[in-house]
């Protein structure tokens, strides 16, 4: 017999898919209107967007907060439903926060509705999605090999901002910038990233193995 979901569950679930479909939505608009104001277009604009880590992890959470509420029925409902696919979110949304409190808050200076973005994509949905992950990590048991299969999608935007730096010039992040620092470089940056990106996925992992042993208060 199925435990029937808490209803914090869900409210948690849809309070984290507002903030980050909200950030996506706020730093779009402003991607288009920098476009605009250097004579761009709105394609130009999409695909600046589209080109950093925190947004299309901003994006990768909205989908796993969103679909297996409104979908859930449906084959990209129960994908993103699926515990492994969600833990991958999860480490993938608390590296963006934790990067980029380590490494670039102090590499720019943004100011009115950029700095609500900012907030919005790098420590509003971090830590709202980490805390859903605390009270709701999925019980049944994630293998111990997931954190390492996990790094699919850090390793894939690797290889996608490289291919993308060198065709358009543009580096999302100074420090895989090969045109300044040189592949060996970018490739050291990377691989402790990398690094970092496994030891917090073994921590999400670690806290579902914690919620799955002890079970959660918030369930009845």
């Amino acid at each position: 017999m199925q435990t029937k979901p808490h209803p914090l569950d869900r409210k948690m679930l849809a309070a984290l898919a507002v903030f980050a479909w909200s950030a996506l939505l706020l730093q779009l608009y402003l991607s288009i209107e920098l476009a605009f104001s250097n004579g761009r277009g709105v394609l130009h604009g999409t695909l600046a967007f589209l080109a950093y880590f925190t947004v299309l992890t901003n994006l990768f959470v909205a989908l796993s907060a969103t679909l297996p509420l409104v979908a859930g029925a449906t084959p990209p409902g129960r994908f993103f439903a699926k515990p492994e696919v969600l833990g991958c979110a999860i480490t993938s949304i608390v590296m963006v926060g934790a990067g980029y409190h380590v490494l670039l808050r102090n590499a720019w200076s943004p100011q009115g509705l950029q700095l609500l973005a900012d907030y919005l994509l790098h420590y509003v949905v971090p830590l709202c999605a980490l805390a859903y992950w605390v009270v709701f990590a999925p019980r049944n048991r994630l293998g111990a090999l997931a954190p390492l299969a996990w790094c699919i999608y850090p390793v894939s935007y690797f290889i996608y901002a490289l291919i993308r730096g060198e065709l358009t010039g543009m580096y999302p992040y100074y420090f895989i910038d090969v045109a300044k620092l040189g592949f060996a470089k970018v490739l050291a940056n990377s691989a402790a990233m990398l690094v970092a990106f496994l030891l917090v996925g073994m921590a999400v992992r670690f806290i579902a193995v914690l919620r799955g042993a002890a079970g959660s208060p918030a369930e009845p």
